[in-house]
């Protein structure tokens, strides 16, 4: 019976003592985590610029939104499909790349 008694307080000990290192390690992650966030405040906004054509860009998705949303639920077309046709690029001459310094361009694979 002393025996268990002894086993009871010297686990109590042990528990006791990770329990305290459990605590300093937390103290010491939340002391990083604020100093991380704070050097986060303290650095400097994006130039204007950038700031400017970010705040363009999402208002451009906003506006874009319902013509997606139509689509993506099978009421309509795609957004990008219109009325109007998109011009065709000028395909590359084979003899263009010889003439500018380029490596060859690599032979079309045959389907075997």
């Amino acid at each position: 019976m002393e025996s268990r008694r002894e086993q009871i307080k010297s686990l109590r000990k042990q528990q006791v003592k990770d329990s305290e290192a459990a605590r300093q390690r937390n103290a010491m992650l939340l002391q990083d985590l604020q100093k991380i966030e704070d050097d986060l405040r303290g650095r400097w906004l994006p130039h204007p610029n950038l700031l400017a054509l970010e705040t363009r860009y999402w208002a451009s998705v906003e506006e874009s939104i319902p013509a997606w949303e139509h689509f993506l639920l099978g009421k309509g077309p795609h957004p990008t499909d219109g009325p109007e046709e998109r011009p065709m690029r000028a395909k590359q001459k084979p003899g263009t790349a010889k003439d500018h310094g380029l490596p060859p361009r690599p032979k079309p694979k045959t389907a075997r």
